[in-house]
């Protein structure tokens, strides 16, 4: 029955559509122009309007006007949840066609659409490009591999920054189609049957984005137009000719407006110093003005023009209250300023503090800002970062769109000292970032009465190598009150299947057996806390001696994965190492006041579901 109305529905857009002015009206169409944005929003020629959020700008050509995009997450926003809007919304067959550019090639680009993309749940449609070609994606509830999976069809021509294209992917109910300037360049079988759509999303303009990805369009729009018909190839053929000279014009990347890529955030607090660091779209001279009130009296500039900026304020004061921003600046003189923040200095050794834990907050914002935001509430000191702050860390965007916005809440206002895991593969994003004691992936840093030790897991840790001998040392040399380590791999696990399948066999290792070899020197030099990610659950350890749990005088280790991670699960054998162990999304917070030390664990709701006390 479907496939007759289909049909049906082709042959009256083909023979409507003999030219562009005889064909049916779009259930949606956006005209990008001065006369059509009133503020922050993007009037409908019909349709819904659009809530324009972000750094955008009007800019003019030989042939009309487009709306410029930063990219620094700007998006038109139609609808917030894709149901307020359902009528605008195709069901059986579609066409969406735009005249777009690109300033900036990304794997995951969108130009309009409404999606899920997470994992196996996959629904809804996109119009978007990937690092080299245009897309269509589309997922349909009787697809041949099953419902809920996007067939992303790629184009084959590969566009040019700054080059204006007439981009169009079509849907019949049966064959996925999309053209590049009125060519036919791809077409794929694989969907069929009504438009399978998410049970909640967004519904935007000039951005790839669903539940846990936020991708920005950076370059123009001129049109979008949505149908709820599918079109004909020489319908596509004559709109674009109708307006090739568009397509003719020389391409033109436009200067990305001065913008905070990454907000301002601090690194690697003492009691006389602090970092500031931030990101901006572009080159600029950096400084950051700072005092002990709100008026930041006191400037101190940066090293030349940079994009990452990173500075240093020398000559604090210990345990002290102060304020900060920053502002960048241009060769032509355009300025970027953030607003005033807080931060305060590294206490004395006799003065009680607390810091955060956090591990493993990759690729899920939404949770992490959640649990950044609860953290920041309770005033720690610092955070603590047991590795994988991002999904991938050689993909900028990762840090850009989910570490720091997520973190963002605390790490204005609070340093976070982080340790290497294996999701960041020993990127360059990660040293750009940071701000460290060389050579960054292994250092020491000392608060309050407490010394912490800080390693990198991924690389060698076994006797004889340099992260062990410098370990050696360093802790035989400290007369610390508390030492406390971090490092991403867990000695220690009863997760069900890193460290052999628990459901399956009753053979594991039951913890990182290469990371376990620092445990020695744990044992021999009184470390009194280990904390590790890379497991994204909770777990906390008996004090654990010669791999045996002992009642006191040894350390205890703490599995804090849950900061945004998808969840695993522990397996069905409670080793005797296990004191404490759940599922689910948390954060820890540690109270340290001379030789009391306090532990509370906090669900994603901030409900306590773990305290330990510990006394000298």
């Amino acid at each position: 029955m479907f496939k007759i109305i289909a049909s049906a529905l082709l042959v009256l857009f083909v023979s409507s559509q003999v030219s562009a002015h005889e064909g049916p009206d779009p259930i949606s169409h956006w005209n990008f122009n001065t006369r059509n944005i009133e503020g922050k929003t993007l009037k409908a020629t019909l349709g819904p309007d659009a809530t324009i959020t972000g750094n955008v700008k009007m800019v003019q050509d030989p042939l009309g006007e487009s709306l410029l995009l930063s990219g620094i997450g700007s998006v038109c926003t139609i609808a917030s949840d894709i149901h307020a809007d359902a009528k605008y919304l195709p069901k059986q067959a579609m066409t969406v066609a735009a005249w777009v550019s690109i300033d900036a090639a990304q794997e995951w680009g969108g130009i309009i659409g409404t999606i899920q993309d997470n994992g196996n749940v996959e629904s809804g449609w996109v119009l978007g490009y990937n690092n080299q070609t245009f897309t269509f994606g589309l997922a349909s509830k009787g697809a041949d591999d099953g419902d809920g999976h996007i067939t992303y069809l790629a184009a084959k021509t590969k566009y040019e920054l700054g080059k204006m294209y007439y981009v169009v992917g079509v849907y019949d109910g049966q064959e996925m189609q999309v053209f590049v300037n009125g060519k036919l360049e791809g077409s794929s079988d694989i969907q069929s049957g009504d438009i399978l759509y998410p049970q909640q999303a967004p519904y935007v303009i000039a951005a790839y984005r669903d539940s846990n990805e936020f991708h920005s369009h950076q370059g123009r729009l001129r049109e979008i137009s949505v149908y709820d018909l599918a079109a004909k190839t020489a319908w596509v053929e004559e709109e674009f000719q109708h307006n090739s000279k568009v397509a003719a014009l020389p391409a033109v990347v436009e200067e990305t407006p001065l913008d905070f890529l990454v907000t301002p955030y601090l690194q690697f607090v003492t009691q006389e110093s602090i970092t500031v660091m931030w990101r901006s779209s572009r080159k600029a001279e950096g400084s950051v003005y700072y005092g002990e009130t709100a008026e930041c009296p006191s400037e101190v500039f940066g090293d030349g023009e940079n994009l990452i900026h990173e500075i240093k304020l020398d000559g604090l004061k210990p345990e002290t209250q102060y304020f900060y921003r920053i502002e960048s600046k241009t060769a032509s003189g355009e300025k970027l300023t953030s607003e005033v923040a807080t931060f305060q200095t590294a206490v004395k050794q006799d003065t009680p503090y607390a810091f955060a834990v956090i591990s493993d907050t990759q690729g899920n914002p939404t949770v992490s800002k959640q649990l950044a935001e609860m953290a920041w509430a309770q005033r720690p000191s610092f955070l603590l970062h047991p590795g994988d702050l991002v999904s991938t860390g050689t993909n900028d965007s990762h840090w850009t769109q989910h570490f720091f916005p997520g973190m963002q809440p605390l790490i204005r206002h609070v340093a976070f000292f982080p340790v290497l895991g294996n999701h960041e593969q020993n990127a360059k994003n990660y040293f750009d970032y940071v701000s460290l004691p060389t050579p960054e992936y292994y250092y020491q840093f000392k608060f309050g009465n407490t010394d912490f030790f800080m390693i990198d897991t991924n690389r060698n840790v076994q006797p004889g190598s340099e992260q062990y001998i410098w370990l050696d040392k360093k802790l035989s040399e400290s007369t610390a009150t508390w030492k406390v380590v971090c490092h991403h791999h867990p000695p220690y696990s009863s997760d069900e299947n890193d460290y052999g399948n628990l459901w399956k066999t009753n053979k594991s290792s039951r913890g990182d057996t290469r990371a376990r070899v620092l445990t020695t020197l744990y044992e021999k030099y009184n470390v009194d806390v280990v904390w590790n990610g890379h497991i994204h659950s909770y777990e906390r350890t008996w004090p654990v001696k010669e791999n045996k749990a002992v009642e006191r005088n040894a350390p205890f280790y703490m599995i804090t994965g849950g900061g945004g991670g998808g969840l695993e699960t522990p397996g069905p054998f409670r080793p005797y190492f296990q004191n404490n162990v759940r599922r689910g999304h948390h954060y820890v917070m540690v109270y340290v006041n001379g030789k009391t030390l306090e532990l509370k664990s906090f669900t994603l709701e901030g409900r306590l579901f773990d305290y330990l006390k510990v006394e000298k």
